[in-house]
């Protein structure tokens, strides 16, 4: 009888022996795979699938994977963006591409503080603020005009109010290498002046006036020649509202300068009240996006 158990191994050896032939899983893919994969992928996804296993986190930092996602000039960003770093060689050097993109997709402020560039986390479009300090505004150093506001409302943390005027003008250009596509031009403005109290935001509007009257006219220009006009009434106080004063596109180029400025310069009546916060230059497909903001 003991001879007829002779045909049965073990039962140890069926528990400690592998399978022979184990399921594949995710963790089995080359990382050179994986990273074809993650190309396809927008940045925040690359992200999120990097926390399934080792093999995606190692491929998630594959330069080739993030180098598609930065602007094809993101080494002249880094220059003009990062220009204090040592040697003025660029923040690019001695970090990885998706360093880099993470250092980009932060507000970076330059220019003495007076401007911030950074990349959209979605897309790796580049987008562009100016505070209204650095936007040349007439009659600014009068005070019977205009004075400067400290407020949390801006990411500047100050707006330029307008107290009473004849003549309406704000100026600015910019000089900056935008990848080539489209962008739009917003003045981020409001009418009255806002400020809290007893932990809640008041907005006081007695002294807007003069804006129902004419609209305001913005203009674009660019250094290859493009132009660009619109005019709009200025509504809804005590609402900030992104004012869309035109588009331009950039081709290949080493650097493109944008010339914009914001009028109401009829003397008939005076214009007081409004606040100039900042001024926006966002790509294309957000347009709609900040016409709802």
């Amino acid at each position: 009888m003991g001879s007829s158990f002779s045909f049965f191994p073990p039962l140890f050896t069926f528990i400690n022996q592998p399978s022979p032939h184990p399921h594949p899983c995710l963790g089995d893919l080359p990382e050179s795979c994986v990273a074809s994969i993650l190309m396809n992928l927008e940045p925040k996804d690359i992200c999120k699938v990097s926390l399934l296993n080792k093999a995606f986190r190692d491929a998630s930092f594959a330069d080739f994977v993030w180098e598609l996602k930065l602007p094809l000039n993101y080494e002249a960003l880094t220059k003009r963006v990062f220009h204090d770093f040592d040697d003025n060689e660029g923040v690019e050097y001695g970090l990885c591409k998706k360093d880099v993109f993470a250092r980009l997709c932060e507000p970076n402020s330059f220019d003495g503080g007076t401007k911030r560039a950074w990349l959209d986390k979605s897309t790796g479009k580049v987008c562009l603020s100016m505070a209204s300090s650095a936007l040349a505004i007439t009659g600014m150093d009068d005070r019977r005009y205009w004075t400067r506001i400290q407020t949390d409302e801006s990411r500047f943390h100050s707006v330029a109010y307008l107290q009473q005027m004849w003549w309406f003008e704000v100026d600015g250009e910019v000089e900056f290498p935008f990848p080539p596509g489209c962008y739009s031009l917003f003045f981020r403005l409001q009418l009255g002046l806002s400020a809290k109290r007893f932990y809640r935001r008041m907005c006081s509007t007695e002294h807007v006036h003069g804006w129902d009257i004419k609209p305001v006219r913005f203009q674009i220009s660019t250094s290859d020649g493009q132009e660009s006009t619109s005019q709009c009434y200025l509504r809804e106080p005590g609402r900030w509202i992104f004012y869309h004063a035109g588009d331009f596109s950039v081709n290949p180029s080493k650097s493109t300068k944008v010339k914009f400025s914001m009028t109401q310069i009829d003397c008939t009546h005076t214009k007081g009240g409004l606040c100039v916060d900042s001024v926006l230059i966002y790509p294309g497909e957000f347009k709609e996006r900040l016409k709802r903001v």
